[in-house]
């Protein structure tokens, strides 16, 4: 994609987490409680929770926050009984959103997801309407002057399913989603660490966005992630910077 640098796209989204620092923080005691409620809460057999905390250590949370998540969702502590929600829609020139949440009220978090669309010129579709644009994977993104050859050796012999070399250097690998955990302890064990590493929902075609338009579909995506409910927000769009 002429003009589109992977790498940077990266940094820029990096710098928007560290942003939202303490909503992070929220959402990932979201996710470990609801993983430990929906699986085993011993990390060793549940392969979602392990990513949580893996997520939560890396943001520097305290062991006390993760552990006290974690006996929430296994009833061993009182906790809110989040239940999990995707809604799907349309942002500027008809780029697909796809939004996850997790809340307590379902009424609330529909009627704050459609507000967002509508005030930033999107709309709101039906389950369904753009998930088909995206893939569900383990993704992990290496630095440009990563060694390609000796990484894709190791990430197919560790299972991965694919091995991408971007334009500007970076490297993506690609995983199933249950194979993810795995795959990056073997690249991290064989010293490759990846700069971003996340089970996603990928865009099989990226639609690039500049000018008022990139400013209007930015506008739309910090609404949607600046709402309390709302976990990942995945795009097609990408913004240029």
């Amino acid at each position: 994609m002429a003009g589109h640098s992977k790498w940077a796209n990266i940094q820029h989204r990096k710098g928007r987490q560290d942003e939202r620092r303490g909503k992070i923080f929220t959402r990932l005691i979201k996710e470990i409680t609801v993983s430990a409620r929906l699986g085993d809460s011993d990390p060793a057999s549940n392969p979602r929770l392990r990513l949580a905390m893996e997520k939560a250590y890396d943001q520097n949370m305290p062991k006390d926050n993760v552990e006290r998540a974690i006996k929430r969702g296994s009833g061993e502590l009182e906790g809110v009984d989040y239940i999990e929600l995707r809604y799907e829609g349309y942002g500027i020139n008809g780029a697909a959103v796809m939004v996850n949440c997790m809340t307590d009220n379902k009424t609330r978090t529909v009627a704050d997801v459609r507000h967002a669309f509508t005030k930033h010129g999107g709309n709101l579709g039906t389950d369904g309407s753009v998930s088909f644009l995206f893939k569900h994977c383990g993704q992990m993104i290496f630095a440009p002057g990563t060694d390609e050859n000796a990484l894709m050796e190791v990430a197919l012999d560790a299972g991965a399913e694919d091995v991408v070399s971007n334009d500007d250097g970076s490297i993506e690998v690609i995983t199933a989603p249950n194979d993810f955990a795995e795959v990056k302890q073997r690249m991290e064990a064989a010293g490759f660490k990846p700069e971003m590493a996340e089970v996603t929902m990928k865009p099989i075609a990226e639609v690039m966005f500049d000018g008022d338009d990139a400013v209007r579909m930015q506008k739309l995506l910090d609404a949607l992630e600046n709402l309390d409910d709302v976990q990942e927000v995945y795009t097609t769009a990408v913004i240029a910077e």
